[in-house]
């Protein structure tokens, strides 16, 4: 958003929770209001950010409604079980999810953000940070979108973290040891780093010196490339890490302090949030740029959605 310096939307998938987890309604519906706080605590522009869940805002927007009919009309049942994997057994629900997660890469549905639905709204492109696992539901918005009107959105992959067993273990959000999580205290952050964190380094300080550590298995070196903000500093340390000059419980203490400072500063940023702060995030509201009278009132704009 700084870098682009375009509006933002994020669509909360409860709906999604709901279809595929032991999960009532209620309860996907509440956690999506604490993602909500995480979200904003991460210092995105309130002028500039909508972040919806879909139980709540579907509802609201015949507009959001109408493109995702549009699209589930573009889509057979023959192509989402090939794209996804649905077997005869999964509930209707799940089949018809992909649309619902496409919509709102069109910009016309929102038209309280970006005006009512016209030939020239359709120009807005969209860009669409997201985790790789979610290349699937946006190949199929790539195909259908042109079919309906819009242009193609573009993807920016982002990569996973690894866990903290070492890039073939998996990170699992029932298993605590295995990653760092926003609400952990800086006690617990500096434990799981030294007893879990796998090292590239050598089995004595002798060989370490000798030989030096591995980059590119070490977990705290890697967590770094994602959190450290200066490149130098990182290269020096890639380069001191390598040679042997820094061990491995000197690029750990470097890793810790780092993610002490980044929790310790989002779980404030949280714990200042109030209701009225969420709900403002979270109602529709004009969000430039507007498309007024078949123009656009910011050149080449462009609308981010995960």
């Amino acid at each position: 958003q700084e870098v682009f310096d375009v509006p933002l939307v994020v669509q909360l998938t409860d709906d999604e929770k709901f279809l595929w987890k032991e999960l009532t309604r209620d309860e996907t519906i509440k956690l999506a209001r604490e993602n909500t706080k995480d979200i904003i605590a991460c210092g995105f522009d309130p002028e500039k950010t909508f972040i919806f869940s879909d139980f709540t805002y579907m509802g609201q927007s015949p507009a959001l409604y109408g493109n995702v009919v549009q699209i589930q009309k573009c889509v057979t049942y023959n192509q989402v079980k090939g794209i996804f994997g649905f077997g005869d057994s999964d509930c209707i629900g799940k089949i018809a999810f992909p649309a619902v997660q496409a919509a709102p890469c069109m910009s016309s549905s929102f038209p309280a953000m970006f005006g009512p639905p016209s030939k020239k709204n359709k120009c807005l492109p969209c860009l669409i940070p997201c985790a790789i696992d979610q290349d699937p539901y946006f190949r199929m918005t790539r195909d259908v979108a042109p079919r309906v009107g819009f242009p193609k959105p573009a993807l920016l992959h982002s990569t996973f973290f690894p866990a903290l067993q070492g890039a073939q273990s998996k990170m699992s959000a029932s298993d605590d040891r295995s990653s760092i999580f926003l609400t952990d205290s800086a006690k617990e952050i500096k434990n799981k780093i030294n007893r879990y964190a796998f090292s590239g380094g050598q089995m004595t300080v002798e060989e370490h010196r000798e030989k030096g550590g591995d980059c590119s298995v070490d977990i705290a070196y890697q967590y770094l490339t994602f959190f450290l903000e200066d490149d130098d500093e990182l290269e020096q340390i890639r380069q001191d890490y390598t040679a042997g000059r820094l061990l491995t419980g000197e690029l750990k203490a470097k890793l810790i302090a780092v993610l002490q400072q980044l929790t310790a500063d989002h779980q404030r940023r949280r714990a200042a949030l109030t209701d009225d702060v969420i709900d403002r995030f979270m109602t529709p509201r004009p969000l430039p740029p507007r498309v007024t009278e078949g123009k656009v009132e910011q050149d080449e704009p462009s609308l981010l959605t995960p």
